[in-house]
């Protein structure tokens, strides 16, 4: 019996020590990376290559999953507000919705699916068949070749999708609102044009520029960093570990930072 409480003491602390050491090393990694970031030239072919990437090829996923949130963030509201009398506001929670909440989130999610698991798999893959160890041979630093790039891309592009989001959305909810329902198109917009006000579109804007630094540091840093964990394997293997690591730390700080950006600024 106390062997055994003893063995899992034992292991417990020595996961919380792999863990302490591990956000050790990603910090570092990331200030790493933004030092390079103020530094010149940049790798402006290899930063249009990732806004192409991360912002032109997601343009599609996030116009579609827009418009169907919106419709059926307008669906559920019509339903609500239609029991108090209130149906003039759908304008106003539709657009607050996806733009303070929805939007910067669920854009961020769609993100990291598509483009931060594809990240972290390429350079998981660079760091397994070291080709990183090769870059460094030829005096080329890695931060400034692969990182700084994805990170100024990932920046640039995820405010942008994430209002693409929201105007889409605020479309499909105006289907369902004024199309399918039959509620005044005036009502619609002017509810939501005294009630978004700038807060509502600084804090969308800041929640979108905070997931996209979270994104890029947590999908890139924990597969150029793959060597250095004790129990990490090479090859594919490793690299499918790693991935499937980082889409889900990536997901949940996202979720955890976003209520703390939402209590902060509200």
């Amino acid at each position: 019996m106390i062997g055994s409480l003893g063995a899992s003491v034992s292991s417990l602390g020595q996961r919380t020590l792999a863990g302490v050491e591990e956000l050790g090393r990603m910090g570092l990694f990331m200030l790493l990376a933004l030092r390079q970031l103020a530094s010149r030239p940049f790798e402006f072919r290899m930063l249009l290559q990732q806004i192409r990437f991360v912002g032109s090829r997601s343009v599609v996923v996030i116009s579609v999953a827009g418009a169907f949130v919106g419709m059926v963030v307008a669906l559920q509201f019509y339903d609500t507000l239609v029991r108090f009398g209130s149906v003039s506001l759908l304008g106003s929670a539709v657009g607050l919705s996806l733009i303070r909440e929805l939007g910067p989130v669920l854009t961020a999610l769609i993100i990291i699916g598509r483009a931060g698991s594809a990240t972290c798999a390429e350079i998981g893959i660079m760091r397994s068949d070291n080709q990183i160890d090769a870059l460094e041979s030829m005096a080329i630093d890695p931060y400034r070749y692969l990182i700084v790039p994805r990170l100024l891309a990932f920046l640039i592009t995820v405010p942008l999708l994430t209002a693409i989001f929201n105007v889409i959305g605020i479309l499909g909810g105006w289907l369902v609102g004024v199309v399918i329902f039959g509620l005044s198109q005036g009502a619609y917009f002017q509810s939501m044009a005294d009630s978004v006000l700038l807060p509502d579109l600084l804090m969308g804007f800041v929640k979108s520029v905070a997931f996209s630094v979270i994104i890029v540091w947590i999908c890139t840093g924990k597969s150029f960093l793959m060597h250095l964990n004790r129990s990490m394997v090479f090859g594919a293997e490793g690299v499918s570990r790693v991935t499937t690591d980082a889409v889900v730390a990536a997901s949940i700080a996202v979720l955890f930072s976003d209520y703390i950006i939402s209590a902060l600024m509200l």
